[in-house]
């Protein structure tokens, strides 16, 4: 068979444009960034609750809130106890390897030029409400488990 009668397959990747790349890229560094920051606050022992603010929910009611244990489930998946930090929130631990996974994505897009196709269907197909959804679901589910735990802890 001639090559102009084969059939063309749909390729994975084609080339990144410079926006793409550009942008790629500053995800990728926010992205190690954010895991620096809380790494290095769990190395020195930096008091998160400081400077993010205490649960006022956990302190009026004795319950956690939908997101007690994310900022120490991300300080202990930045130093690399990634059990741990699904130990202490589900949720977090989920959303941190979604960022670590959307980090080498960016790290590859940027550096290499290479942009994957199913990126660009799942963003034209997914629609945003949906991702939101998605969020919300795993944060209840998330606090669902911590809620849990508090509560076999006070009986």
């Amino acid at each position: 068979m001639q090559t102009s009668q084969q059939l063309n397959k749909p390729k994975l990747f084609y080339r990144a444009s410079t926006s793409q790349r550009t942008v790629s890229a500053i995800v990728c560094l926010g992205i190690i960034v954010f895991f620096a920051v809380f790494a290095l606050a769990g190395h020195y022992k930096i008091d998160m609750g400081r400077l993010l603010g205490y649960c006022g929910f956990k302190q009026r009611t004795g319950l956690p809130c939908p997101t007690c244990g994310m900022t120490t489930a991300t300080i202990a998946f930045a130093q690399g106890r990634i059990f741990e930090a699904f130990y202490i929130q589900p949720a977090c631990g989920l959303l941190c390897c979604i960022m670590v996974l959307t980090a080498i994505m960016a790290f590859i897009i940027a550096v290499f030029g290479v942009y994957f196709r199913f990126i660009e269907r799942f963003f034209r197909e997914v629609k945003l409400r949906y991702i939101i959804l998605a969020l919300i679901i795993i944060i209840i589910a998330g606090w669902a488990v911590t809620l849990a735990r508090a509560l076999a802890a006070n009986n």
